[in-house]
């Protein structure tokens, strides 16, 4: 049965560290769709690439997920942490034992809305001191629990495959890597 993961897009995202997590994850069979935060499925990239995702959020029934990602980037991370719709979906979720994982300044969401209390976690350097009372490591990938964080554009590889790892094993995450001559 194909692992479920939904990404979350808003206006500002980071190009690379969204569209990194659903290339590989593709990849790997797992069936990822990506979630307009808006009443529409159109985005526009924080390098002003116009983009459409697979459904908004208002459509889309998260009960089957097995993973909740956030990409990186502003304006991205900012609207993505002003929705109370998925902030509230993230606690919910986490509460409930699912995985949720976010890149670059996106791991300060994890902090405001309290999930991130005595965590390792790591975030883009600029935004380390909004991750709040978490341990902070500066690893590409830190993964505490039910809890992943990755640093920026330049972890996005080391995040996804994390991310395959975590749900689908090592050995599927290093063909992947293979396959994309990563390493």
């Amino acid at each position: 049965m194909s692992k479920k993961v939904y990404i979350f897009l808003a206006d500002g995202f980071e190009d690379i560290e969204g569209l990194t997590v659903v290339d590989l994850m593709r990849r790997a069979g797992i069936t990822i769709t990506t979630v307009s935060i808006k009443n529409t499925k159109q985005i526009t990239t924080a390098h002003s690439i116009t983009m459409l995702t697979d459904q908004t959020f208002a459509e889309t029934d998260f009960t089957d997920a097995d993973m909740l990602v956030l990409p990186g980037g502003q304006p991205g991370t900012t609207n993505l942490g002003a929705f109370a719709p998925l902030t509230d979906l993230l606690k919910n979720f986490y509460n409930n034992g699912g995985r949720i994982a976010a890149i670059c300044a996106a791991p300060t969401i994890f902090a405001q809305i309290g999930l991130l209390h005595g965590k390792k976690a790591t975030a883009y350097p600029s935004c380390m001191d909004g991750l709040g009372d978490a341990v902070r490591l500066e690893d590409n990938v830190v993964v505490d629990g039910n809890i992943t964080t990755s640093r920026g554009l330049g972890t996005a590889i080391d995040f996804s495959l994390s991310l395959i790892s975590q749900l689908l094993g090592q050995e599927k995450a290093d063909q992947i890597a293979e396959s994309v001559v990563y390493k």
